[in-house]
């Protein structure tokens, strides 16, 4: 599998990419954001969800601190995803691993892990650079699409953002009862503590007790057998 074939099957994840990359780029600008800055984002953070709540936190004048503290926590996920991966990936020059990593997304890493054979960095090289690209380019369309738009619509683009949450969401809450029980613990704790603390503070404090407090209870309620043959919570 080379750099061909991992362009190939980027292609459908870089047009996946297209429509949520013009909707950071134009919520950027109504944000306050610099064209740079946009680009910036997305060069270095790429991570869809947590550049759209960076840019909420950010509207809301959250602190730097803050906001990089949260938008770690969504992104945990990320070694367990690179973790497993590497098993996949054969190849000892750590420079490459890490570069690999980076561009992994949730996309990116269903596409490599389901694929038999031994993944080559050739080959997620072609996948990354097709997902990578396409959010980049799209984020700085995006926001110079922004520029032209009236007032009132940029306003209105607001919205965007709780619309992509909502379908981020919602499918995880109609398969898992843990799901449904961590939104909205994480919901409900983030709406307490904001009344005391900032709203970045409060994100923060409200997902780390939410993840520890629900995989807690989960964990005394499952059956110790069941752990042993491997079944999970649906």
């Amino acid at each position: 599998m080379g750099l061909r074939t991992g362009s190939k099957a980027g292609i459908p994840i870089a047009i996946g990419y297209i429509p949520i990359a013009l909707t950071f780029g134009l919520i950027a600008k109504t944000t306050g954001l610099t064209f740079s800055e946009t680009i910036g984002m997305s060069l270095f953070v790429y991570a869809g969800a947590s550049q759209f709540m960076a840019l909420q936190m950010f509207a809301a004048g959250t602190s730097g601190l803050e906001i990089i503290l949260a938008t770690f926590i969504i992104n945990i996920r990320h070694f367990l995803m690179t973790a497993s991966l590497s098993e996949k990936i054969y190849e000892r020059s750590l420079m490459k691993r890490a570069l690999v990593a980076y561009g992994v997304t949730d996309e990116t890493f269903s596409v490599a892990s389901l694929q038999k054979e031994e993944v080559k960095p050739v080959f997620m090289a072609g996948l990354l650079l097709m997902a990578y690209g396409s959010w980049v380019i799209f984020s700085g369309v995006g926001y110079f699409i922004g520029a032209g738009l009236p007032g009132v619509l940029k306003a209105s683009m607001s919205i965007a953002l709780y619309a992509m949450f909502i379908g981020l969401i919602v499918p995880s809450l109609k398969r898992h009862r843990k799901v449904v029980a961590l939104f909205s613990s994480a919901a409900i704790l983030s709406s307490m503590l904001s009344l005391f603390l900032s709203s970045g503070w409060a994100i923060v404090l409200a997902t780390l007790c939410s993840c520890f407090g629900v995989e807690a209870f989960y964990y005394k309620k499952k059956d110790p057998q069941e752990w042993e043959v491997g079944q999970h919570d649906k």
